[in-house]
């Protein structure tokens, strides 16, 4: 009886424990969405003032930081 209230206590607590199969999603999507912007300079029709090549730089530096963010992660 011990076991089954137990079992039943802990499907109940999971129920409500948000699960997330990726530890940083946020990260993750930051690295989408920067991947995204990377591909629109890259392709724009026009240099944006002449700050086109500067921002794939920039992009490309974030990229950088992010992947290596993950690298660390202690979870």
């Amino acid at each position: 009886m011990k076991t089954l209230m137990f079992a039943s206590a802990l499907i109940g607590t999971m129920a409500f424990t948000p699960i997330s199969l990726e530890p940083h999603p946020h990260i993750r999507g930051a690295i989408k969405e920067l991947e995204s912007a990377r591909k629109e300079l890259q392709t724009a029709a026009h240099d944006f003032g002449g700050h086109r090549v500067e921002a794939i730089r920039a992009v490309d530096a974030a990229l950088v930081q992010l992947r290596e963010a993950e690298k660390y992660d202690k979870k």
